[in-house]
């Protein structure tokens, strides 16, 4: 009877969650690697500027 709620507790609850949690490490990593290399590839574009500044800082004057 342990063995059964066991696995029961494994599929439904361990599982997803680490199946969950390895999607968003994989996320993290990829989105990061990405944003460096797009970030060295348009080095010195204004676009690249403005895609770091901060739109709920208010005008910049």
């Amino acid at each position: 009877m342990i063995g059964a709620v066991l696995m029961i507790l494994l599929l439904v609850v361990v599982m997803p969650v680490g199946i969950l949690m390895t999607g968003a490490l994989a996320a993290v990593l990829l989105g990061g690697v990405l944003k460096k290399d797009v970030d060295t590839t348009h080095e010195g574009s204004e676009l690249l500027e403005l895609s770091e500044i901060d739109p709920w800082a208010g005008p910049a004057g």
